[in-house]
């Protein structure tokens, strides 16, 4: 005989879960200890949502598999709701377990006590609580099932401690066996050879990739079929880098200009939502070719000519196949290149500011130098506002599709969670976090985890000393001398660091950046490098507000 937890924590091993992520909690000890006899690893951080981003990332960095988290009861799990509520809007599938009082003292205000499941249900794709010992493992198979089918999304399940506590005998006890449940099939052959013909007969067709393509592991078909068609292909969301940057058919600064003369637009997994002003940047002219897991998301927003349900790499292959037996000859060549001379040109009219030596350093000075240090063996994580939407505009993808940021909920203070499980997860990679001074704020505190558990993630703060995307339209707005909660101090973060016992540098020169980003990652330790740069109160083109 043993205890629930043994039970959990068995059940978890089979569903190849290797790690889980938490903050300690007596509500939940008893997986702790289950967890250590099935030999999986426990991450200890400093706050509950730390815990939930870095299942999170978990799950994005392991297509099929759940990343998981296991929170305390009351203000455990209700510090980690931002995580769910930031993994249900990017469709990442993880496994949130919440401890509550004990069951026989249900509604009777034991420690901690509360409603949990009413308060997930409308973040997660599925929330129960089990009540039985014996159907731990059955609880659990479910909700991994439903967190990985189709679009994948968050589960929530609660068990109470003296549940998880009661004796089993976990031999008699049913092993549930789990499968790979990702979507595998296609469309039919009808609909394949509608959507092909749609773009046979386009002029100025492009394809607006998105985090559907992803979960497909679709990357490898779209490359196929842009190199079958040249055709050009832009990505958002997790779709990043599935294309690597340096193909002649990615491209990443004529979206708008693209946008605005598609005949036909191919998307897929791209949602139309703010990203794509819910359908209004595509003409209303154009044709939509759109793909996508669920049938639910054909024509949200706008509706599509053509839908194809299923899985994106399946249908992209069938997709090209259709027109290749169709007698070929669709080549969007020339068009590419128009497209590719606007590229060049617009990549010339940045030169001055990503090469300025002008103090305060100009963010996109810092954006150059950050690009300049990344390798395609790395993997770089967005966290802030304006200084990473400036920094996705120079910064290379790794080729291995290793960029992650928040998603459409757009959740400050994953930098340092996320950058915990991909760390972890790959310990031969060098993990980079570019980062606002606000979002450091959220959840630097975490470098104390990486220093506990030796993962020398590098940090590299664009410190402007505000909360830069509100302050500017702000300024602009309601006019500079009427700021309010936008301001910050120059504060060294890097001290901070170092205080937690890792690595940090402090930069105020342009050309002290690259060899400060050097010493921090030879330093072997987790580091920070802290770079003021100028603090802008006007709305530059291409910011958040324009």
């Amino acid at each position: 005989m043993t205890h629930g937890g043994r039970l959990a924590a068995r059940t978890l091993k089979a569903a190849g879960v290797e790690c889980v992520f938490t903050l300690s909690g007596g509500h939940v000890m008893a997986i702790y200890d289950g967890c250590i006899d099935e030999g999986i690893e426990i991450i200890d951080v400093r706050h509950e949502q730390a815990a939930v981003h870095a299942a999170d990332a978990w799950a994005r960095l392991h297509p099929g598999k759940v990343g998981v988290a296991i929170l305390t009861a009351g203000p455990g799990v209700t510090d980690g709701v931002t995580g769910v509520a930031n993994a249900w809007r990017a469709n990442s599938p993880i496994l949130v377990f919440g401890g509550q009082g004990p069951f026989n003292n249900l509604r009777r205000g034991s420690l901690q006590e509360m409603d949990h499941v009413s308060v997930m249900k409308p973040i997660s794709k599925w929330a129960d609580a089990c009540y039985e010992t014996n159907r731990i493992a059955e609880y659990i198979e479910l909700a991994i099932r439903t967190a990985v089918s189709g679009i994948p999304g968050p589960a929530f399940l609660e068990i109470p401690m003296d549940v998880l506590s009661a004796p089993v005998d976990v031999d008699a006890v049913p092993a549930p066996k789990f499968r790979d449940y990702r979507v595998v099939a296609g469309s039919p052959a009808s609909q394949v050879a509608e959507a092909a013909a749609v773009l046979a007969a386009a002029d100025n067709p492009m394809v607006m990739a998105g985090t559907s393509l992803k979960w497909s592991e679709g990357g490898p078909a779209l490359q196929r079929l842009a190199e079958a068609i040249n055709i050009p292909c832009f990505t958002n969301g997790m779709a990043r880098g599935l294309l690597s940057m340096d193909h002649p058919q990615f491209f990443n600064r004529t979206r708008k200009v693209a946008l605005g003369r598609a005949d036909v637009v191919l998307l897929a997994g791209t949602t139309l939502d703010f990203r794509m002003r819910f359908g209004a940047s595509i003409p209303a002219d154009t044709k939509i070719v759109q793909l996508d897991l669920d049938e639910t998301l054909i024509g949200q927003n706008r509706s599509a000519d053509v839908g194809l349900v299923g899985n994106l790499g399946a249908n992209l292959d069938a997709l090209r196949e259709q027109i290749a037996t169709s007698g070929g000859g669709v080549d969007f060549s020339d068009y590419s290149s128009e497209l590719r001379a606007l590229e060049d040109q617009a990549d010339a009219e940045l030169a001055s500011q990503l090469n300025s030596d002008e103090v305060p350093i100009d963010p996109l000075r810092l954006c150059r130098e950050i690009a300049d240090a990344v390798t395609d063996d790395m993997i770089v994580i967005g966290d802030g506002g304006d200084i990473v939407a400036q920094a996705s505009k120079v910064i290379r993808v790794p080729s291995n599709g290793g960029w992650m940021d928040p998603g459409p909920l757009g959740t400050l203070g994953v930098g340092m969670p996320f950058a915990l499980a991909a760390q972890k997860a790959n310990p031969d990679k060098r993990v980079m976090i570019v980062y606002g001074d606000g979002a450091f704020g959220l959840n630097g505190f975490e470098f104390d985890t990486a220093v506990r558990f030796g993962l020398p993630i590098v940090g590299i703060v664009g410190n402007d000393a505000a909360w830069g995307q509100m302050l500017r339209p702000q300024a602009v707005i309601y006019g500079e001398d009427r700021l309010v909660a936008t301001e910050l101090n120059r504060t060294r973060y890097d001290k901070v660091v170092e205080a937690l016992g890792g690595h940090g540098e402090h930069v105020t020169e342009p050309d002290e950046i690259a060899p400060a980003i050097a010493r921090a990652f030879a330093s072997g330790l987790p580091a920070l490098v802290n770079v003021e740069i100028r603090t802008d109160k006007g709305m530059p083109k291409g910011s958040t507000y324009v």
